[in-house]
């Protein structure tokens, strides 16, 4: 599970708002309208805020999570240093293959999908089989 599938699968009425970033109803108050937003940071730590103003130490404990739930495992994986795949291919499929688990999860609780989700379905798939093309040509 990725960071964001972590903290957005504790949320409500999440929505996505473009490449990696999403908007819900905040856990810590009561949220009529969608005013809390989650999104990567340029180093892959996720960034969580209140637009009412609560605080994320408010926020982690309504979620029952903890700051290092917010960042990336940096430990190396190979013990001759190298990485398997470029991270900018990893981190794209991340933020993707989150994307099409939040519309699976709208589909599975009987949604539907909007003509614009359907597009964004398809730059998600695009993004993905890119990142396979440039981890495996390296």
């Amino acid at each position: 599970m990725s960071l964001a599938e972590n903290v957005l699968a504790r949320l409500e009425g999440v929505k996505p708002q473009g490449t990696g970033r999403w908007l819900a109803k905040c856990p810590a108050h009561q949220d009529r309208s969608p005013s809390f937003a989650v999104s990567y940071g340029d180093d892959g730590r996720l960034l969580l805020h209140c637009h009412a103003g609560c605080s994320n130490d408010a926020v982690l404990s309504a979620l029952g999570l903890e700051y290092s739930d917010l960042f990336p495992d940096l430990r190396p994986r190979r013990t001759d240093g190298r990485r398997p795949f470029p991270a900018e291919a990893l981190r794209s499929v991340e933020v993707e293959a989150t994307t099409v688990a939040l519309y699976a999860r709208r589909l599975s609780n009987g949604g539907k999908l909007s003509e614009s989700d359907i597009q964004r379905l398809m730059v998600a798939a695009g993004r993905i089989s890119q990142a396979v093309t440039e981890a495996t040509t390296r």
